[in-house]
């Protein structure tokens, strides 16, 4: 046991004579700064060369993208416009166009309706006109048969009374009396 401890004795002066992290002793500060300083403007030319122009690049095509479809986002945006106003025109005139149809129509309609009804009109017309004439030769034969009733009634009555009278003067009377 000896030995062991006078091994870890040994080890402990070696520990306390050596100084603690090699990052901090100062006798290798010189040569720690240069390789830093190597390092950083490695990684300063790998970066400006190689992957900065690379990114540049990307953000470049980027920007190009967004321009270009902003673009098309107008472009279309515009057609669009277009397309609503040339539909409101289209149903414009569509509408105009139905009421010229509409107002046709109703001009044909009311000119048939009012050739059928002066037809109709024309009609009723012959008809009163027939109606009438056939009422005209009623009143004028039911006029010659209450002559021809009252004649006859006159000479029965008379002859009745045990009178007698000429036909001309019972006509004559019964004529003078239909007058009025």
């Amino acid at each position: 046991m000896a030995t062991e401890t006078t091994q870890a004795a040994g080890h402990a002066a070696e520990a306390a004579s050596a100084p603690g992290m090699p990052q901090l002793d100062f006798s290798t500060w010189g040569n720690q700064i240069f390789w830093l300083i190597v390092t950083l403007i490695a990684i300063y030319f790998i970066l400006s060369r190689i992957a900065l122009p690379r990114i540049s690049a990307v953000l470049a095509e980027r920007t190009g993208t967004i321009t270009n479809d902003i673009a098309a986002a107008e472009d279309l945006k515009q057609k669009a416009k277009d397309a609503e106003a040339a539909y409101e025109k289209a149903l414009a005139d569509a509408r105009v166009e139905a009421n010229r149809i509409v107002a046709e129509t109703r001009s044909e309609i009311q000119a048939d309706l009012d050739a059928a009804t002066a037809k109709a009109d024309a009609e009723i017309a012959a008809k009163t006109a027939e109606g009438e004439k056939a009422i005209a030769e009623i009143r004028a034969n039911a006029m010659e048969s209450v002559e021809t009733v009252a004649k006859d009634t006159a000479q029965a009555i008379v002859s009745g009374l045990g009178f007698s009278a000429e036909a001309a003067s019972v006509d004559k009377a019964v004529a003078d009396r239909m007058k009025g």
